[in-house]
């Protein structure tokens, strides 16, 4: 049974973020509003569930009480049939409400930085890159996210060798995290005239795109260098030196942006990507603090591990940290976007890992 205080403190923090989003100076701080809005969503759902759980248990008890003092009768009778039905809905509720209550990562409610990058298996590498792209495009287009390019390095022949993504959404980071690995393709490319099966792969990280209030970066830090866009083939996307490349001097991280016109516009770009680059680091240090790494089939956070296989001549795509019947899913319902199955199961077996471990 779940300890009613535990309930109740949920269900008083829901009730203290109307109140507080309700006052003056909170409704004049865009930053304090945004931040209460996200545990609001978050907290709307279990609060429903669990009104839904104490309105179950309330009737139960109230159908054990008439059954105590009148157990015989048509009352009686009608009693019991209803309390049955009761006490077989109520397990799948308390379930439902245990997998609600294990609290979210505080940056699953942000937005995400995608970063693809072509890996083994040369041309072919590249094309499995852009794949990967419009897949994820595809899947934010369907989550009704926005989409933007924050730098792009194509590769040949069409494919990519590098491309950062903006997706901004509900809780696109905390759909997205599952994301990050080593994916890995089995296909004939169009590359390859003698008909043979390559295997190549790519690699994804997902960041939860930090704000400036997180990340606080020193201009004396930094340096810049603008050069001149170049698009494939080495020729000029334009004639100003409007591209700009970025290195964060205290750590040696480097970001570049050549995609807008406007040097100002790739810097701030840039910027956004390195300071989140930065808070994921802030991140990963916090949590190695509190804990050794988790080394499960979905939290071991171990970027080098292949995490999914994608397998076009079987027309089938495996998660290797899923089981059963969530590790295998249609190549071609994935391929356009279809991911929600797969993630899904992911938080699921995530959650039920912290619950085993709590």
């Amino acid at each position: 049974m779940i300890r009613p205080d535990a309930l109740q403190e949920i269900k008083d923090r829901f009730a203290e973020i109307d109140r507080l989003m309700a006052r003056e100076d909170v409704a004049t701080d865009p930053q304090r509003l945004r931040e209460l809005g996200r545990e609001r969503t978050t907290l709307e759902g279990v609060v429903q569930t669990i009104a839904a759980y104490e309105r179950a248990t309330s009737e139960r008890d109230d159908l054990r009480a008439l059954l105590a003092e009148e157990s015989v009768g048509e009352l009686a009778d009608m009693a019991r049939a209803e309390l049955e039905t009761v006490e077989a809905a109520l397990p799948a509720i308390e379930a439902e409400l245990r997998l609600q209550m294990v609290p979210k990562a505080p940056e699953d409610v942000r937005d995400a930085i995608l970063e693809i990058r072509a890996g083994t298996g040369g041309d072919e590498a590249g094309l499995f890159a852009g794949d990967l792209y419009r897949m994820y495009q595809k899947f934010a287009e369907r989550q009704g996210w926005k989409v933007e390019i924050m730098h792009v390095s194509p590769g040949a022949k069409g494919g990519l060798r590098e491309i950062v993504l903006s997706i901004r959404g509900d809780e696109a980071f905390g759909f997205m995290k599952f994301e990050s690995g080593v994916h890995r393709v089995q296909r004939v490319p169009v590359t390859e005239s003698s008909g043979r099966l390559h295997t190549s792969a790519a690699t994804v990280a997902v960041l939860p795109e930090a704000e400036e209030i997180d990340v606080r970066l020193d201009p004396n830090e930094i340096k810049v260098d603008v050069y001149r866009s170049s698009g494939p083939g080495g020729q000029s996307v334009n004639t100003t030196d409007s591209a700009v490349r970025l290195t964060h001097i205290p750590t040696g991280l480097v970001v570049t942006c050549q995609d807008e016109k406007s040097q100002h516009k790739n810097k701030d770009k840039a910027l956004r990507v390195l300071r989140s680059r930065l808070y994921e680091q802030e991140i990963e240090k916090r949590r190695a603090e509190r804990s050794e790494v988790r080394r499960s089939m979905v939290g071991s956070g171990d970027r080098s591990a292949k995490i999914r296989t994608y397998n076009f001549p079987q027309d089938r795509v495996t998660d290797h940290r899923l089981e059963g019947n969530d590790k295998n899913h249609p190549l071609h319902k994935v391929m356009s976007g279809a991911l929600e199955e797969i993630i899904t199961a992911l938080q699921t077996a995530d959650t039920m890992a912290q619950l085993a471990g709590s």
